[in-house]
C-alpha cells in the first residue's frame, strides 16, 4: 500500500460504489484499519458490507460530512493517513429538486473533510492522501463524437453536476493554495450489485421483474459510458496506491449505449432469465416527458488510466449486465428491504443507536 498507510477514511461506504471499494480495502490490505464514515441516508445500506461486520480492520462510523465540528474531532481523534471521498448525492433528478441538499453535501461537505485533513497533516503534509472521487457529468455533454479527456473544460448543466464540479474545483484549489496532496478521478455511469434502485438499470430490472412500466425520458436517445463497479473499485485501487499526485484520471469503459438501447437489451436478458415470451417485457417501455437538462452523450476516454496504471474493464457490458441481473434476481430479499425501506433498520438492529 502507498505510504504504508495504517488508517484510511473512506467517507460514504456504505453506499453503492463505496461499499465495493470498502469490501476491496478491508479484503486486500488486513494490515490497515479502514473506516467507514456514512450518514446512511436513503442510498447508505449497512446490508451491503454484512461480510465485513467482523473483520478486525474495519470500523463503521455514522456521520455527517456536512457536521463541520464533527468532522474536524474525528480527524483530531483518529488520525486518519489518507481520506478516499465518495460520499455524496449522486441522482440528478434529485438534484433538480432540491439543488441546497446537493451544495450542502457535495461542496460544503467536501471543503469540511479537506480543511480537517490539512489541519491534521500540515505538519507532513506530503506524507498523506486526498483522493477525491468524482463524475464524467462535470465535463457537460458532448454531441455525435469526440471523448471526454482530463483536459476538457468543465461545463456542468445540472444542481448535481454543477455541485460536483465545485467540489472537484476545491480540491484542486486546496492542493495550489496549500499544497494538500489531491487526486481527483472522474468516472462514467456505473452499474453492479447493491446499487439503489433509484438509478435505471437496477430500477428497470426491479420494474421488469413486478410488470410495471419502464419510464424512458424523450426518445431514449442519451447516449452514456458504463462501467461495471467493481471494474471502479479496481480502479480506485490502484489510483490509490499508484496514481501521481496533483493528477486527474479519466474512468470509463468504452462502452457508449443508447438508454433505449440498453433498456431493450435489459428486457432480453430478463425476459430470458424469467422465461418469458420473448419481447413481452419491451411492452412494458413507456416514454415520459424529458427531464430538464438532459445531456446528450457523455464517453470517456480512459486511455490515461490504461497506459499509466495498466488498468482496464474487466467485462463485456453483455457479460456484466447478466452477472447483474443474475445478483439481483437472487438477492431479492435485499431488494425488498431496499423498495420498502426496511434495509434502515438494519443499522438500529446492529448498531443499536
Amino acid at each position: 500500500m502507498r505510504n504504508n498507510y495504517q488508517k484510511i477514511l473512506i467517507t460514504g461506504g456504505a453506499g453503492f460504489i463505496g461499499s465495493h471499494v470498502v469490501r476491496l480495502f478491508v479484503n486486500k490490505y488486513p494490515d490497515g484499519m479502514i473506516y467507514n464514515l456514512d450518514l446512511l441516508t436513503y442510498a447508505g445500506n449497512l446490508e451491503n458490507l454484512r461480510d465485513l461486520e467482523n473483520k478486525p480492520n474495519y470500523r463503521f462510523i455514522k456521520g455527517d460530512i456536512t457536521d463541520q465540528a464533527f468532522i474536524h474531532d474525528l480527524f483530531t481523534t483518529e488520525k486518519f493517513d489518507a481520506v478516499v471521498h465518495l460520499a455524496a448525492e449522486s441522482h440528478v433528478d434529485r438534484s433538480i429538486k432540491d439543488p441546497l441538499a446537493f451544495i450542502n453535501t457535495n461542496v460544503l461537505g467536501t471543503v469540511n473533510l479537506l480543511n480537517a485533513a490539512k489541519d491534521l497533516w500540515q505538519h507532513n503534509i506530503g506524507d498523506h492522501l486526498f483522493y477525491h472521487i468524482s463524475t464524467d457529468e462535470v465535463y457537460g455533454s458532448l454531441d455525435e463524437g469526440g471523448f471526454f479527456l482530463e483536459t476538457t473544460a468543465y461545463d456542468p448543466q445540472s444542481p448535481y453536476s454543477a455541485s460536483k464540479a465545485s467540489s472537484d474545483h476545491f480540491v484542486r484549489a486546496y492542493r495550489n493554495t496549500y499544497g494538500l496532496p489531491v487526486i481527483v478521478s472522474n468516472c462514467s455511469n456505473n452499474y453492479g450489485p447493491n446499487q439503489f434502485p433509484e438509478k435505471l438499470i437496477p430500477l428497470f430490472i426491479n420494474n421488469i421483474k413486478n410488470n410495471q412500466p419502464l419510464p424512458v425520458y424523450g426518445k431514449g436517445e442519451n447516449v452514456r459510458d458504463w462501467l461495471y463497479v467493481i471494474d471502479h473499485a479496481r480502479a480506485i485501487d490502484l489510483i490509490f496506491n499508484e496514481g501521481r499526485i496533483g493528477e486527474t484520471y479519466n474512468i470509463g469503459g468504452f462502452n457508449e449505449w443508447k438508454n433505449l438501447d440498453l433498456v431493450k437489451l435489459l428486457c432480453r436478458v430478463m425476459d430470458e432469465k424469467l422465461g418469458r415470451d420473448p419481447g413481452s417485457s419491451e411492452q412494458l417501455i413507456t416514454y415520459v416527458t424529458d427531464r430538464a437538462g438532459h445531456d446528450l452523450r457523455y464517453a470517456i476516454d480512459a486511455t490515461k488510466m490504461m497506459k499509466e496504471l495498466n488498468w482496464k474493464p474487466s467485462l463485456q457490458f453483455e457479460e456484466g449486465l447478466s452477472k447483474t441481473v443474475d445478483w439481483y434476481l437472487a438477492n431479492t430479499e435485499w431488494l425488498e428491504h431496499v423498495t420498502s425501506g426496511s434495509y434502515q433498520k438494519y443499522y438500529q438492529e446492529q448498531y443499536g443507536n
